[in-house]
């Protein structure tokens, strides 16, 4: 398959007053791993409801494998798996008979699909006559994963798939898809960690319906337009509150264990910058000070999206 498998043009989606994606446009490469990054809210699900033949837009189009999801919805459901974002599968049923159930909706079993979901279901089968409710939560995404790839669908949908899940089962889960992309598989995913941006081959960054930028994790890192420094000091928190009120301040915000701080004077030397915000907090009775340059990462970009001014804020956004 060659081509855009998902082509989307000014979606919009309304829910009474409330815009949930306002004017959404943006393509999706065949054989691609695409990543929409955002927080809660932002209407990534509502997104992939369209997209999966679940919801109708109010305007725009979106094709799916050459298909409108609205006129060819019934053409598109045997081909396309999606795995939404709450836990859909039947608590009650053990993990073989959720399986089984799932295969049969789409006339298949899971002898004939065992090569297609061996390297998700060699985990669960010691465990396929457990429960689904007594499963773990990672167990759950990956008995997720195998009834959404039961049927050999050439596109996959999964809306926040690691969502409540320790890390490790995190990691795991995205070595699957990786696997799964290199297999020729489309992939479209959903996610709200920031630090999962560099396992898409690109993303979109999405806030309030509306698309912020979407390129390669690495291009929209580098799409930071102006110095980041990471500023450390003994007490953090006070620390961020007295750069609130440093007159050069342009953002400041927390960011794991040290302060993300920009400057609002173009043109500043990097080295300039650093010395005079640790003479700032030094003069005010901090210790430890430091204020070193970094390199921005996608969750800075976001960050500096979410503040641009509304005319701008979709730059590189395609």
């Amino acid at each position: 398959m060659s081509g855009d498998a998902v082509a989307v043009e000014g979606v919009v989606k309304r829910f009474g007053q409330t815009t949930a994606l306002g004017g959404v446009s943006f393509s999706v490469r065949a054989g691609e791993l695409f990543g929409f990054i955002g927080p809660d809210g932002a209407g990534k699900t509502t997104l992939f409801r369209i997209l999966t033949t679940l919801l109708v837009p109010h305007a725009g189009t979106a094709r799916v494998l050459g298909q409108d999801v609205v006129s060819g919805l019934w053409a598109l459901r045997a081909r396309i798996g999606y795995m939404p974002g709450r836990f859909s599968l039947y608590q009650d049923l053990s993990v073989e008979e959720n399986l089984r159930f799932f295969a049969s909706v789409f006339g298949t079993t899971i002898a004939r699909e065992y090569q297609q979901i061996a390297p998700i279901y060699t985990q669960l089968e010691p465990f396929k006559e457990r429960r689904a409710s007594a499963l773990s939560g990672g167990m759950k995404q990956k008995l997720a994963l195998c009834c959404a790839l039961v049927h050999r669908p050439e596109i996959l949908f999964l809306d926040e798939p690691t969502t409540g899940v320790d890390a490790v089962s995190r990691r795991e889960f995205w070595d699957l898809l990786d696997r799964f992309k290199a297999s020729g598989l489309t992939v479209v995913v959903s996610t709200p960690y920031m630090d999962e941006a560099g396992r898409c081959d690109r993303v979109a960054l999405i806030q309030r319906g509306r698309l912020l930028a979407v390129d390669t994790p690495q291009a929209i890192a580098r799409s930071f337009d102006r110095p980041l420094l990471a500023v450390r000091a003994d007490n953090r928190y006070r620390a961020l509150l007295a750069l609130r009120e440093y007159p050069y301040t342009h953002t400041i915000y927390p960011f794991g264990d040290t302060l993300h701080y920009t400057d609002g004077r173009p043109g500043a030397a990097v080295e300039q910058i650093g010395s005079e915000v640790k003479a700032f907090l030094e003069l005010r009775g901090f210790h430890e000070v430091s204020a070193e340059r970094i390199a921005a990462t996608v969750e800075d970009s976001f960050m500096a999206y979410m503040g641009a001014p509304e005319g701008e804020e979709r730059k590189g956004a395609a």
